[in-house]
């Protein structure tokens, strides 16, 4: 059974804290918004899914504080704790669509009481972290077809259960395949400089019994050239309109290393990862991290004081690189200009 990354319970948000895994399993109580939105901004969550989730229940929570009861007023207040929230983290989509569908809500129910709608408000947020979890099953199904029998997989980063509300979208297409019994096997990049798939990943994928390898990040070149990875998936945190996509930092070198090894490189992502509105991954904002990530590990200096330092948590890979999107309601393949067009709108946006 995949973990619980996030729940809501007695009008409280509860986390499971990924920055103590795989050592602690420890779940924050968040009981404002704010503490949500410092949730997200630290990292205790992460994975473009779940990130929205968060932002959705963290805008629930914040609107069930909200004192005024006329609906001008109520809305204006909703509205400064959104804008708080979508500055936690400027590069997953999903935040600011969870948070423009929970708005939608809002704006649609203005006639009724602010005590109704901020029923109305938690009710749609726990709908987003239910729906998101029958859409990564369906991902995952869809995704399987492309997975063939005794395969071994990359990926990279941690796009599972951890990082969305359950099941996962890259290693829900790994979670499928292994339930039908295909015999697969994994190779998880370390994923510096957090090592989400070193702690989240491995562990999630042996918690469920799938073999799995760690490796180092630089190791992936040297795997391909000697023929022992069949297929690469990863998830996303934003898809551009011509299909560019922006992962964790590393995924644009691995899909450079695929073509080279012609191995096909899939995206497993929902439609709510789509961002049609921009047409290139060329405006695609990548955060930068502190640079404290880079030059320490395990709370000790791994660099000298004072280094110059770069820590983009995210790159982009070209669509050219990318073999086929996986998303609920199909496998999207290239030219993705041309397929991408009927997705347009799907999602809302």
């Amino acid at each position: 059974m995949f973990p619980k990354t996030i729940a809501w319970q007695d009008n409280k948000v509860l986390i499971l804290d990924q920055r103590q895994l795989p050592a602690k399993e420890v779940y924050l109580e968040c009981a404002d918004a704010a503490a949500v939105t410092e949730a997200i901004k630290e990292m205790a969550i992460r994975g473009a899914p779940a990130i929205g989730i968060a932002a959705a229940m963290g805008l629930a929570l914040g609107a069930l504080g909200i004192t005024e009861t006329d609906y001008p007023s109520f809305y204006s207040e909703l509205n400064k704790i959104c804008d708080s929230l979508k500055g936690a983290r400027p590069t997953a989509v999903n935040l600011c669509w969870a948070l423009a569908r929970m708005q939608g809500v809002c704006e649609a129910n203005e006639a009724k009481p602010v005590e109704a709608i901020k029923g109305l408000l938690v009710a749609e947020a726990l709908a987003v972290l239910e729906q998101d979890i029958a859409i990564n099953k369906q991902i995952g199904a869809n995704g399987a077809t492309l997975v063939p029998a005794r395969a071994t997989i990359l990926t990279h980063c941690n796009a599972g259960a951890l990082a969305t509300g359950g099941y996962g979208t890259a290693l829900g297409v790994i979670r499928r395949a292994w339930e039908d019994k295909k015999g697969i096997q994994v190779i998880a990049t370390e994923t510096r400089p957090l090592l989400q798939g070193a702690r989240l990943t491995c562990w999630e994928l042996r918690q469920e019994g799938i073999p799995v390898t760690l490796i180092a990040d630089h190791m992936a070149g040297t795997l391909m050239r000697q023929g022992e990875i069949d297929l690469c998936i990863v998830g996303a945190d934003r898809i551009a309109g011509n299909g560019d996509v922006a992962n964790k930092i590393g995924t644009y070198t691995l899909a450079i290393l695929a073509r080279e090894h012609e191995i096909p490189f899939y995206v497993a992502a929902p439609l709510s990862t789509f961002d049609l509105t921009i047409k290139t991954g060329e405006e695609i904002p990548i955060e930068e991290r502190d640079p404290s990530e880079v030059t320490t590990l395990g709370g000790r200096s791994t660099a000298p004081e004072g280094v110059a330092v770069r820590n983009p948590a995210f790159d982009v890979t070209p669509h050219r690189y990318i073999s086929a999107i996986v998303t609920e309601d199909g496998i999207i393949r290239p030219p993705f200009e041309e397929t991408l067009v009927r997705f347009r709108g799907a999602d809302g946006r």
